[in-house]
């Protein structure tokens, strides 16, 4: 199932979208505000947003620039109301994809939404966050509250094994097992325990980074 979110404040329309696309096995998201996408944003990536030009908080412009602020190759197709050329042109300079014109049929959404894909895949498999700490695989980049951070290989490898399995508690061994022995290098639960101090460190002590004690880790959302 294709995740999205569909930024649109007129509900009627978001609702008719919504049920179907989930026919077609899509899971829709509707925000029917800019701050309300931000907020969505902040706990999970989709695979790819349709964002409405006028919003009661702000235009879409907007949106499209703070999301290729973080995310650069998100998919994301805006939607405009037909004749203003301006807003087609205003998409594009903002980094939009693909823009679709007002009234339009679900059918011709669908299929749209289905050509972009083809072309960037799911690129919502390569960001990862939990409370405003981002990872980027491609880029092999960490930011924590929009700043970038510089991390050790082993920081690096230990926060993306925690981020992986988010809401869950893995295991000191397990840990060990994944970020170290797998690369057949041998550590011992020092290493582990300076390493996360490190990483807790660079993160500014963050809530979501969790010790479940005698046992290991979790990262979890608090926001």
């Amino acid at each position: 199932m294709v995740d999205l979110y569909y930024i649109e404040d007129d509900p009627d329309i978001a609702c008719t979208v919504k049920e179907y696309l989930e026919q077609k096995d899509f899971k829709v998201t509707i925000c029917a505000t800019l701050t309300q996408a931000k907020q969505a944003f902040k706990m999970h990536v989709p695979a790819l947003v349709l964002l409405d030009w006028n919003m009661p908080d702000g235009h879409g412009d907007r949106m499209c620039r703070w999301i290729r602020g973080s995310w650069r190759e998100l998919p994301i197709i805006f939607l405009t109301v037909r004749g203003d050329s301006r807003d087609i042109v205003s998409s594009f300079e903002n980094g939009a994809d693909d823009y679709v014109v007002k009234p339009f049929s679900l059918e011709v959404l669908h299929s749209r939404i289905l050509a972009l894909l083809r072309r960037t895949g799911n690129v919502s498999e390569q960001y990862l966050s939990c409370d405003g700490i981002r990872i980027d695989r491609n880029r092999r980049s960490v930011s924590c509250r929009s700043e970038e951070l510089s991390l050790s290989a082993a920081e690096y490898q230990l926060l993306l094994y925690l981020m992986e399995n988010k809401g869950k508690t893995v295991t000191r061994e397990k840990i060990l097992e994944q970020v170290w022995d797998v690369n057949g290098n041998y550590v011992n639960n020092n290493t582990l325990t300076v390493t996360m101090k490190r990483l807790r460190d660079k993160l500014g002590q963050p809530a979501c980074l969790k010790t479940v004690r005698s046992v290991g880790y979790r990262m979890e959302e608090t926001i």
